[in-house]
């Protein structure tokens, strides 16, 4: 007999907390009466960002009480190695202007490591997710999906690369290399947020890159991208969702990326 994965249930958990929160935010998208604050980071925040946050949390606390939870909108709870992190909407200023990409981001942590990612856009009706040594895959759920590879392609000359707003990268000092890199490859777009990088899981795009991200807008890429065949650091090479920014790859091309964004491997 076939031994089951270590995180089927943890993922099929994932899947179905995704189903209800997915309901949730379509129903608040385009919402005439959809609440916007600003949060002291000076980022916007809606109701349907708090309500989603608090039904992931109230569905763990049912099926996982022992578990922790560290959520963008809400404080942290609980205690012990394995540790869910939670981004109800990423990519909440789309949702607020009606941009339909946008996406709620599923992560377990064991210890350090992120072994399970679930990465849910309902706006596009598309979901990818990945759990340790089980593959990346994307479709509208378990039963029906297909397989993520990234690309091959091995030279920047030919790569196809998505990063974040010019803004974010000029206000880190960071632009200028930005712009050495793109005047390397072939193609450029901005695609942002987690649809750049989900891009790259699926062999569409090569490189993608931000210059400043939390843990919860990182961890569930992570298994995604990297079940798929990627590489994903920061945009000075530290592994994994830890180093406040990313660097995704299908792996050829990560080092010369690098070499191009960090100024200090550069000398």
């Amino acid at each position: 007999m076939t031994a089951r994965p270590r995180y089927d249930d943890d993922l099929r958990l994932a899947h179905v907390i995704a189903d209800q929160v997915d309901a949730l935010t379509m129903s608040r998208f385009k919402a005439q009466d959809l609440r916007v604050e600003t949060k002291p980071d000076l980022t916007p925040v809606t109701d349907a960002d708090r309500s989603a946050e608090e039904l992931v949390r109230a569905q763990l606390s049912r099926a996982r009480p022992r578990d922790a939870v560290h959520g963008e909108e809400l404080p942290d709870t609980g205690h012990g190695p394995r540790r869910w992190v939670v981004d109800p909407i990423d990519g909440t200023k789309n949702f607020v202007r009606g941009v339909p990409v946008w996406a709620t981001l599923i992560a377990l942590l064991d210890g350090d490591e992120v072994v399970l990612g679930l990465v849910s856009a309902p706006a596009l009706g598309k979901r990818w997710w990945a759990a340790q040594g089980s593959g990346a895959w994307t479709g509208r759920s378990l039963s029906a999906a297909s397989r993520l590879q990234v690309s091959q392609v091995g030279r920047l000359a030919d790569a196809s690369f998505s990063y974040s707003s010019l803004g974010g990268w000029e206000e880190r000092g960071r632009l200028p290399h930005l712009l050495a890199l793109t005047r390397q490859v072939w193609r450029t777009r901005a695609y942002g947020d987690f649809w750049s990088h989900v891009l790259v899981a699926e062999g569409a795009v090569d490189l993608s890159a931000e210059p400043e991200l939390a843990l919860h807008d990182m961890a569930a890429l992570v298994p995604i991208v990297t079940e798929a065949g990627g590489r994903f650091t920061s945009v000075s090479g530290e592994p994994g969702p830890f180093g406040g920014s990313a660097l995704v790859s299908n792996g050829l091309l990560h080092n010369a990326a690098l070499q191009a964004l960090d100024p200090l491997l550069e000398a």
